[in-house]
């Protein structure tokens, strides 16, 4: 598939963005506060010492996708109480970013939080940024049946309830494997990577999927800023 140039992105009738490490700078560390709480909330439930508890869920998310996952098909843990527990954090070390907001206001077309996240977790973060209000429409974990980017069906689902046309969509990720079904699809696809010591996609990820990238960016404020200009 070719490349969407940047001059076509503008004109997209949908914006679709992953939230962890996308809408907010992975400097922030906030996934750090969930992953320790993802090991606590194993140690608690099945009674595992802490350094088995974190072996654990690396274990289900090599093999499974996410922890959660795992946890449910082999320990019938309660989905909705492990996002609750998990999700309870300090998103104060985001800061909120009225460039942000004002780098979306400048875009034509809806935007939608698709996150392996909750939507309260979503909503917490997007209110701390300030940006709450450009996203109405969040697709979570919960929406997708607890099956997580990227598996195809969640796109598709998530496609199908937001009426979404992929052909005329965008999606910005972290995640160099999740924008592989978009490609697919025919959205237009961003990589944001992060700088410095917080690069989150090593090069070869990269490499792998460059493919079904379009653009690549460090920094996403700025990159909208570009695509709006």
């Amino acid at each position: 598939m070719r490349a969407v140039p940047l001059s076509e992105l503008k004109h997209a009738e949908t914006w679709v963005f992953a939230l962890d490490n996308t809408l907010y700078p992975a400097a922030c560390n906030l996934f750090s506060q969930v992953d320790w709480r993802m090991t606590a909330f194993i140690a608690q439930n099945l009674s595992l010492h802490e350094d088995d508890a974190r072996a654990l869920q690396k274990h289900y998310y090599r093999e499974h996708g996410t922890t959660l996952s795992g946890l449910m098909k082999n320990d019938n843990i309660d989905p909705h109480a492990f996002l609750e527990y998990v999700h309870d954090i300090d998103v104060t070390p985001v800061p909120p970013s009225p460039d942000l907001g004002e780098a979306l206001d400048a875009l034509p077309g809806r935007k939608v939080v698709f996150t392996n996240g909750s939507v309260k977790h979503a909503q917490g973060v997007l209110v701390r940024l300030g940006v709450a209000d450009r996203f109405p429409e969040i697709f979570d974990i919960v929406a997708a049946d607890f099956v997580p980017k990227p598996a195809p069906k969640t796109y598709d689902q998530m496609l199908q309830a937001h009426d979404v046309e992929p052909t005329r969509a965008v999606m910005v990720e972290d995640i160099p494997q999740n924008l592989v079904p978009a490609n697919a699809l025919g959205m237009g696809t961003v990589l944001v990577t992060g700088s410095g010591d917080t690069v989150m996609a090593k090069p070869e990820t990269i490499a792998k999927h460059k493919a079904a990238i379009d653009h690549i960016t460090p920094d996403l404020t700025a990159f909208l800023q570009a695509v709006a200009a």
